[in-house]
């Protein structure tokens, strides 16, 4: 039984790697991928890297925020790391398999700006 999962033709082989890496490494990966309109042209590409570079940009605020202005507490940021760590594989592991991703409050908010 051997059945190669490509869920929908116009998702290639190197959208769904490129959209798991958006979530990994984010938020770099999607700055650089949004940059290339090759890229950014592709609508399950777009979806992808729009709410990885979002999300990667909250966490990235909250713990700036943290570490600035509320008393330094160092295992809570490590906890806020690790789970965020954990949702971006969970993530990028399903857009890896071809699936869009919906991210609570993020997807809403880069549907209504137009982005995704």
């Amino acid at each position: 039984m051997s059945e190669q999962f490509n869920p929908s033709p116009e998702i290639s082989d190197n959208d769904r790697l490129w959209a798991m890496l958006s979530y990994i490494l984010s938020p770099i990966v999607p700055i650089i991928l949004l940059l290339i309109p090759e890229k950014r042209n592709r609508p399950f590409l777009k979806a992808h890297l729009t709410q990885s570079l979002v999300f990667g940009l909250v966490i990235n605020i909250i713990l700036t925020y943290r570490n600035l202005y509320i008393n330094n507490r160092p295992f809570l940021d490590l906890i806020i790391v690790i789970a965020s760590f954990i949702f971006k594989v969970i993530w990028g592991l399903a857009a890896n398999r071809g699936k869009y991703v919906y991210i609570p409050v993020i997807t809403n908010f880069c549907k209504k700006q137009g982005w995704a």
